[in-house]
């Protein structure tokens, strides 16, 4: 694999761009792999990386039945931050937020990470007694953030109005390190290091059955014929209950759209990120100059990927109230993704009553943050059968009454 670089562009420049190689390959499947982790969106992807450049896994197929990157890791708002209230979920989403930092390095691809600072408002007392005590655990979890008055708050986000008829700003919970990254880059990036390590990519490659024999995974059926393997690796998401299905057992999870939306682009007037739980929105501003807009998952389960007016309205109306110059804006485009709940709000990284089956799903509306996170811990499950930041998100808390309880932190979609 060529490096990027300022001298690579430079020289290709100099010859009309005609020089660039392909960033990943697209080769047919094998007959059988040590690994097969199916789904190729950004936490599948980088388990495979963190498979091989951890512990030298390398014989390793990430199949994908539509395109890479394009189910949730293409459809969310790009937030990332870190301040959970609980230890394990703290520790997984700030050793993510870790490896953001220096992702574009170690990739080699420039996944624009911005770390521009996330607010938290506090709207009610309520909420700032419980972001007091967030603010308390992470100071103890070793994550840097801080509770704000109303006036800092100003300070932050000059074009809020702290004093809403319905819901005052009481101050907010501040991680000055959170920001956004590129959804798109990180899986492309993870994408093109994969392949870089002889990994095959394999899209367009639908998992139709999971085949077994004595209680033991043995291969998957695909679209693309049958393929064996020893280990299995499931990370689609939404979708995991049908896999789930397909290996012979129920995931306590359920499937909702998760809807955003963006505005025409304007000048910039906002530079980090805000999420209000309580009227159930969030804003930033893209490098574009777009104002991306989201807020609480549907009331009903479903699959849509499409966007519905009820959204609109609901959101836009929470957030006019807190920032009125949304309301004089254009929405440019509209979309939706399918996420996985649990009853918790916490994700699953576990083994599965299938031997050498294990599935990594259940992050709701707060996957894309936790994507180097996940696939750090989840590569270490699947390659030595535990981790230490997948222990407290298995199966088996369901039925033991362990729940990580993340339901306050994942109040609004984020």
């Amino acid at each position: 694999m060529r490096r990027y670089s300022a001298f690579a562009v430079a020289r290709e420049a100099a010859r009309y761009h005609e020089g660039w190689a392909r960033a990943w390959r697209s080769p047919e499947p094998k007959t059988k792999y040590d690994v097969i982790i199916a789904g190729a969106g950004g936490h599948g992807l980088a388990t495979a990386f963190y498979l091989g450049r951890n512990f030298g896994i390398t014989n390793v197929a990430i199949i994908e039945k539509g395109w890479l990157g394009g189910g949730n890791t293409g459809r969310n708002t790009t937030i990332i931050r870190s301040n959970y209230l609980q230890d394990p979920s703290a520790a997984i989403y700030e050793k993510s937020r870790s490896l953001y930092e220096t992702m574009s390095q170690d990739l080699n691809y420039n996944v624009m990470f911005s770390p521009r600072g996330v607010l938290m408002l506090a709207q009610t007392e309520h909420e700032v007694r419980g972001y007091q005590r967030t603010a308390h655990a992470n100071a103890l979890q070793g994550v840097e953030t801080e509770f704000v008055g109303p006036e800092r708050v100003k300070q932050l986000v000059p074009i809020i109005s702290l004093d809403g008829p319905r819901y005052p700003v009481l101050g907010g919970l501040w991680q000055a390190r959170g920001g956004t990254g590129r959804h798109d880059a990180v899986a492309w990036g993870y994408a093109r290091a994969c392949s870089d390590m002889g990994m095959d990519i394999i899209q367009q490659c639908e998992v139709t059955g999971i085949r077994k024999d004595g209680g033991k995974v043995v291969g998957v059926d695909t679209t693309k014929g049958a393929i064996d393997c020893d280990k299995l690796g499931v990370v689609v998401a939404g979708h995991s209950g049908n896999l789930a299905e397909m290996a012979g057992f129920r995931l306590p999870i359920e499937s909702v759209a998760l809807q955003a939306l963006v505005s025409e682009p304007i000048k910039p007037c906002m530079d980090i990120v805000v999420m209000a739980n309580t009227v159930h929105g969030y804003l930033s501003q893209s490098d574009k100059g777009e104002m991306v807009i989201g807020g609480g998952a549907d009331g009903y389960n479903n699959y849509t990927q499409r966007g519905s007016f009820h959204h609109i309205e609901e959101t836009v109306r929470a957030l006019v109230e807190t920032f009125p110059m949304v309301s004089r804006l254009k929405m440019l485009r509209q979309w939706g993704g399918i996420v996985d709940m649990t009853g918790d709000r916490s994700p699953i990284l576990s083994k599965t009553p299938v031997e050498n089956v294990f599935f990594n799903c259940g992050w709701g509306t707060g996957g894309f943050k936790a994507t180097p996170g996940s696939g750090w811990g989840f590569a270490e499950l699947v390659a030595k059968g535990h981790s230490p930041l997948c222990e407290a998100f298995g199966l088996n808390r369901f039925r033991e009454g362990r729940f990580v309880d993340e339901s306050v932190a994942a109040g609004v979609a984020h």
